[in-house]
């Protein structure tokens, strides 16, 4: 053992408040210092409004891109101004029930007090029995208590923060990113409506705003619009609750005429690009509805093959998502779902309603089959 080993003790240990660790491995909390961190700390706060509507607290989310850099999340629910310092002060400090009704937005479970301390500063904002009050965070760490500031009009919460340029690479957020998963948001969570703007350039405005009542289904169409025809004009959708994954799911899927496969998955609203027991279950329903389908009404010969699940994946876009009370992530990045009792249950469910619907729509049905038929007769 060398001397300088022998001479390490406690003292030499040095720990970090939680603005200090955050700001120290940024990488560890938003995934780099990159734009791609960069949108994760915007996900971390929206993540807090929308939870707030999914829970019926609150009816949309607002977010707004200022030409200081600032971004601001608004929504319009009821909050008192000591429940807002928890959430971006401490980690997996949650608003509300969570569960079922909570989506996913966050990286690692950690909440927006990771986009605080990566902030250069922060405000919160709340309107709540007509008072306006504020808090100011820099770096993190409150500058002072909330403090009334004047009177306000209904009630409602915004944050706008400033990421710290002297921690991220680029400050400067893409309108076509967020966009992009707040329309997916959108879709998966039909009560949800999101919008986003984009004030940064002058004279120059850019606004959206997204609404989905038609959840899974309104997906799958939005997937399919820009290049391919569907071999059915109906979206095949369906939802369910089931006790024993302690969840509900959504699925939406159609079969276009095309060999391309796209299949977005998602648990609680995230996605999951390694898949899990969710898409296991789905493909095995969906591989059985259809050989059951086929083989009843004599579309393949007793002598035929299955059609395959590799085949039948051909030319389908489909949407799956669960949403558990207690969503199960193995790996590090949380892409893959792990609930044993998922797959099962998602797997009955497929087979039933699917086989329902090609019961109910024999010509539609029989334009699938053939399709998939012609996909098996090529090899």
């Amino acid at each position: 053992m060398t001397e300088d080993a022998k001479r390490y003790n406690a003292s030499d240990i040095t720990v970090l408040h939680l603005w200090e660790a955050v700001r120290a491995r940024p990488g560890m909390y938003v995934g780099s210092t990159g734009e791609r961190g960069l949108h994760q700390a915007v996900f971390e706060v929206v993540g807090l409004a929308v939870n707030e509507v999914l829970a019926g607290r609150a009816t949309s989310v607002h977010v707004a891109l200022a030409p200081d850099g600032g971004v601001s999340v608004a929504d319009d629910g009821p909050r008192l101004p000591v429940e807002l310092e928890a959430p971006l002060t401490s980690m997996h400090a949650r608003m509300g029930s969570g569960g079922r009704v909570h989506a996913e937005l966050d990286m690692v479970g950690v909440g927006p007090c990771v986009t605080n301390a990566l902030s250069s500063r922060l405000t919160a904002e709340v309107r709540c029995d007509g008072t306006r009050w504020v808090q100011e965070y820099v770096h993190g760490v409150p500058v002072a208590p909330p403090t009334a500031v004047g009177e306000a009009m209904g009630s409602g919460t915004t944050i706008t923060f400033w990421p710290d340029a002297d921690i991220f690479q680029t400050v400067e957020c893409s309108f076509t990113v967020l966009a992009d998963r707040f329309r997916e948001l959108a879709f998966l969570n039909r009560c949800l409506a999101i919008s986003l703007t984009d004030a940064r350039v002058p004279g120059e405005p850019r606004s959206e705003r997204f609404r989905f009542p038609g959840g899974a289904r309104d997906f799958v169409a939005f997937l399919d619009a820009p290049r391919r025809r569907p071999v059915h004009p109906d979206v095949i959708a369906f939802e369910w609750e089931d006790e024993r994954m302690e969840g509900r799911a959504e699925v939406a899927l159609r079969w276009c005429a095309s060999d391309e496969k796209l299949l977005r998955s998602f648990a609680n609203s995230r996605p999951t690009s390694e898949g899990g027991t969710h898409v296991v279950g789905f493909r095995e329903g969906m591989a059985a509805a259809l050989h059951a389908y086929a083989r009843e009404r004599r579309l393949l010969s007793p002598t035929d093959p299955d059609l395959g699940a590799a085949r039948i994946g051909q030319g389908l876009t489909a949407v799956v998502s669960v949403k558990l009370a207690r969503p199960e992530f193995p790996g590090a990045t949380r892409s893959l779902l792990g609930n044993a009792a998922v797959s099962a249950c998602v797997r009955e469910a497929v087979r039933e309603h699917l086989g329902g619907w090609l019961e109910g729509h024999p010509e539609q049905a029989a334009a699938i089959v053939s399709r998939l038929l012609q996909v098996a007769s090529r090899g």
